[in-house]
Parts: C-alpha cells; sequence; structure tokens
C-alpha cells in the first residue's frame, strides 16, 4: 500500500507538472487563460479563429513537453544530487572539498604510480591535480556571483574535475582503455553526425584531428563545458518549475 501511494504521488506531481507547464505555455499567446472569473469561469476562445490558434498553439505545446519534460526530470535529479554535494561542501568549507578531492584522485595517483610507467604516473598525477583545482574553483564560483555564475562556470569545472583524471589513466591502463575509449569513439560520432553539423564543424574536426592518444583528453575537457551548462540549465529549470521550500524567500 506504500509503494501503491507513492507510485500515486508520483503520477500526481508529473500530471500536475505538465499541466501548469501547459498552462504557462498556452498563457504566453492566450494571457486570459491565467484570469478566472467567479461566474464565468476560465476564458475559452469563441471564434473560430482563435478556436484554431488555440488548438495549434496547445499541440506545439504538447510537442515541446514531449523534448522538455525529461529534460525537467533530470533536473530534479540533478538538482537532489547537486544540493547535497553542495551541502556537503558547505559542511566542510573550501579547505575540505580540496582535502576530499586530493584524497580521491591521490588513491588513482598512487595506484598509478604502483602499476604505470613513470610517464603514465606524472601524467596522472598533473590531472588529478588540475582536477583537484577544479574542484575547488567550482566550490568558489558556486559561492560567489549568483546563479548565472554557477551554472556558467561551477558546473563546467566540477565536471571536468569528474572527467579529467579517469581519462587521463586510460592513456596507460588497458582495462580502463577497454571502457572508456570505445564509449568515447560512439560519443564522438554521434556529436560529429548529429550536433557538429552546423557550420560543417563536424568536417573541420575531422579533417584536422584524429581521436587517439590526448585528443581524448581534449575531447572529454571539451565536453564538460557543455554538460555543465546543460545540468546547470536544467536544474534552474527545476527551481523555476517547482522551487523547493525557502527558495521564493530568497529568491
Amino acid at each position: 500500500m506504500v509503494v501503491e501511494r507513492e507510485q500515486y504521488g508520483i503520477v500526481s506531481g508529473i500530471r500536475a507538472d505538465i499541466q501548469e507547464l501547459h498552462d504557462y505555455w498556452m498563457a504566453i499567446v492566450f494571457p486570459q487563460l491565467r484570469r478566472t472569473h467567479a461566474v464565468m469561469g476560465r476564458w475559452r476562445p469563441t471564434s473560430a479563429g482563435q478556436r484554431a490558434a488555440f488548438y495549434v498553439w496547445g499541440v506545439l505545446g504538447a510537442l515541446a513537453l514531449l523534448v522538455g519534460y525529461p529534460l525537467l526530470l533530470l533536473g530534479f535529479a540533478t538538482r537532489f544530487y547537486s544540493r547535497r554535494a553542495d551541502s556537503t561542501a558547505t559542511r566542510i568549507g573550501l579547505a575540505g572539498v580540496l582535502v576530499l578531492s586530493a584524497v580521491v584522485w591521490g588513491l588513482l595517483t598512487l595506484l598509478a604510480r604502483l602499476r604505470f610507467s613513470p610517464e603514465g604516473f606524472l601524467a596522472v598525477a598533473a590531472a588529478s591535480a588540475v582536477a583537484v583545482t577544479s574542484a575547488g574553483v567550482a566550490v568558489v564560483f558556486s559561492r560567489v556571483g549568483g546563479r548565472a555564475t554557477t551554472v556558467l562556470l561551477s558546473y563546467p569545472m566540477a565536471m571536468n574535475a569528474f572527467f579529467l583524471p579517469p581519462v587521463v589513466a586510460a592513456l596507460y591502463s588497458p582495462s580502463l582503455a577497454g571502457v572508456v575509449f570505445p564509449e568515447s569513439t560512439t560519443l564522438a560520432r554521434w556529436l560529429l553526425d548529429n550536433v557538429l553539423v552546423v557550420g560543417n564543424v563536424n568536417s573541420y574536426l575531422r579533417a584536422r584531428f584524429t581521436l587517439k592518444g590526448a585528443a581524448y583528453v581534449a575531447m572529454w575537457s571539451a565536453i564538460a563545458v557543455p554538460i555543465g551548462w546543460l545540468l546547470g540549465a536544467v536544474v534552474t529549470l527545476a527551481d523555476a518549475v517547482r522551487p523547493k521550500p525557502g527558495d521564493e524567500a530568497s529568491a
């Protein structure tokens, strides 16, 4: 029974979100919908032209929700984990974040010292140092400048701190390389064929770069930026649609 109530609550929340978002969409062209009358009720189109426009705009809104609502769900999930991480960072402070990051990536560096060549050890150590610095910078940017700074700078730096050391380690570990590089190649092909077709960017990259060695590191360092922006944007969307308690007061 508890599971059924939880499922019903999730379904009801999704239905309420979709209805509210569609209402906001409709009100862009038909602001009368946001006004109600005690006797007349909610406004409805009367003329044939209004009804046609109302129907077309409603269908466009439904299509927009079909694409946008999964991003909103991603925003809810990202907000949950990012706020937990932010709460932890607040408790331990900047120094604590740096120490924690140094411990995590220091263990990877220690493993590289034991198993990799001297060149591989130095590469992983350098990547870990950059990752620790990026984690600290991400915390600083999340504390200053408001939401725009957090989305544009803090999230990309955090993604870079997460991606960089494992990718560098994969250059010197056959087991990691067997996981990281094939998936990276698949992702690169998809981006080139579906996203970077604009302005023939894909042709430029294919003609001048080969995805091997350090190019994987450059690829993930570049990808960290739009992924960070995407996560920051969907969290912003989640806050706008369903603010957490206290958000309205602080806004």
